[in-house]
């Protein structure tokens, strides 16, 4: 064999690797969704739809709420109690990754599971621990004037071991429910989910009359 059919079938045999390297990832890109899916409920598909067709308990095929995280709380700073918020006194900081939801519309009414995957990361004043994420997701219509359908707040515990920088979370919120709108205006419905460090207020006592 001459040195050029030698260097071609070193060139053909290269090019084949790289095709054999790079498929799989490709593959593997555009199955992420599923996989989320998967990873979350144990099925891949985004709509889910009940069993049963009768008059008083039929199921609706719907378009699905998308999720999308709110701007400005994607992330979360947690720093050292009664110090300066600075980078170097930040403790854990806090960020969604990725997202999954599934819908089933029956009786008029539409139940979402809404999954949500992040993780938490040590920072210069953190250590070993338990923290507390503050989570919410809430349906919104949107439209000019955005309208609140739904909203629900989750206080999760993350524990961190000592020797760990990074710990992952999942959270699934089981019972997202509203009425199914008429018409297509489910089109303009996303839930959306972020950080909601804010606690909640506190009742306010009713003041006794003295006589």
């Amino acid at each position: 064999m001459t040195a050029g059919m030698k260097a071609s079938t070193m060139r053909i045999c290269a090019a084949a690797a790289a095709a054999a390297l790079l498929l799989p990832s490709q593959a593997a890109a555009q199955s992420i969704s599923d996989k989320l899916n998967s990873w979350f409920f144990g099925g891949g598909s985004s709509t889910q739809q009940p069993p049963g067709n009768t008059p008083d308990n039929a199921s609706v095929d719907i378009e699905c709420p998308g999720v999308e995280v709110r701007a400005g709380a994607s992330t979360l700073a947690i720093n050292t109690p009664g110090a300066e918020s600075t980078p170097m006194n930040t403790r854990y900081q806090v960020t969604i990754g990725q997202t999954a939801r599934e819908c089933a519309a029956l009786g008029g009414v539409v139940t979402m599971r809404v999954g949500v995957q992040g993780r938490v990361l040590l920072g210069p004043a953190g250590g070993p621990g338990q923290v507390d994420v503050p989570l919410r997701l809430a349906v919104v219509q949107e439209g000019p004037e955005p309208k609140p359908i739904v909203s629900k707040f989750a206080r999760l515990s993350v524990a961190i071991p000592s020797g760990q920088t990074a710990v992952p979370f999942v959270h699934v919120e089981q019972d997202l429910t509203f009425p199914l709108p008429r018409g297509n205006l489910i089109e303009a419905y996303v839930v959306y989910v972020g950080f909601d460090p804010a606690p909640a207020k506190p009742e306010r006592k009713q003041k006794t009359k003295k006589n």
